[in-house]
């Protein structure tokens, strides 16, 4: 849940903040004045013609599904470890991996039998596509992500259950899709930032990773990576104007972080992702004159 309340308790501790607060504050404002000059200085997506690769099969309950895996140079490659490297990497966190990927709006299709279908395009980075196509770990792992990416996207249920097609690398015809002009910026992450439980002793619940950006001049966007828990029940989210509490009822995990940045509390809004493991908080900013 999402509580507009304000922990009060140790607030005057952020005059302990000193320097390193400071150059965090400047280091944020600095980011959403590059953020405003870039929306008004170029286009804030491209238009890009993905690749065919190759197609699978699958169906959810409203009928036959078909993915285009599709790839483009356009779109950012994923970080670039060895497959043991990444096998240790999924063992220990399942959500320190990703795939930047595009994924398409559904097309409506004829299959090879002339039944209606729903087709989607999914494209990725070239270079991984070439490296994909040797590894069926990776095709695999590909797979699975751009399912889920579509479950989550189209609120879908597709079958475990799929099929590689043998002789199509696509059904019906792949379309031009819109990709974000460049990355978005990763501000810092709040490890090092001043937060109230780096007062805490070591011991008693451990404080999450926590990855903050801004998604655009007015929105703030956190991440908070939560392996040990299964699902949100129970858990407490309390925001302020420049604070954010997090607890669980067993006590696994406590985060006390203060942001230096004004938050519309009334307007914030957060999700527990169950596959990644990951709760996931908007924060709409106030303006400075508000």
């Amino acid at each position: 849940m999402v509580d507009s309340k304000l922990l009060v308790p140790e607030l005057n501790e952020a005059e302990a903040m000193g320097a390193e607060t400071a150059r965090f504050e400047e280091l944020l404002l600095q980011a959403s004045k590059e953020l405003q000059q870039a929306q008004t200085s170029r286009a804030e997506s491209t238009q890009i013609q993905p690749q065919p690769g190759f197609c699978i099969k699958t169906k959810s309950s409203q009928g036959k599904v078909f993915i285009n895996i599709c790839h483009s140079p356009s779109i950012p490659p994923p970080a670039d470890v060895t497959e043991d490297e990444l096998l240790q990497m999924l063992e220990e966190d399942q959500a320190g991996f990703r795939i930047p990927m595009s994924l398409g709006e559904p097309h409506a299709e004829l299959d090879a039998k002339g039944q209606g279908c729903t087709a989607y395009d999914i494209a990725v980075n070239s270079d991984f596509y070439r490296r994909m196509q040797n590894s069926e770990f990776l095709r695999e792992l590909l797979i699975t992500i751009a399912r889920e990416g579509l479950e989550d996207k189209y609120s879908l249920q597709l079958d475990p259950e799929w099929r590689l097609l043998k002789n199509r690398a696509f059904l019906g015809s792949i379309s031009q899709q819109n990709i974000r002009s460049q990355q978005r910026p990763r501000i810092q992450e709040l490890g090092n930032l001043y937060s109230a439980d780096s007062l805490r002793p070591k011991e008693g619940p451990e404080r999450p990773h926590l990855n903050l950006w801004l998604e655009a001049p007015d929105l703030l966007l956190a991440e908070i990576d939560l392996p040990k828990l299964d699902g949100a029940l129970g858990l407490s989210l309390e925001i302020g104007e420049n604070r954010l509490v997090m607890g669980d009822p067993q006590q696994l995990y406590h985060l006390d972080a203060y942001i230096p940045l004004r938050i519309s509390s009334d307007e914030s809004k957060a999700a527990f992702h169950r596959k990644r493991r990951q709760l996931m908080v908007a924060m709409p900013l106030l303006s400075v004159t508000s």
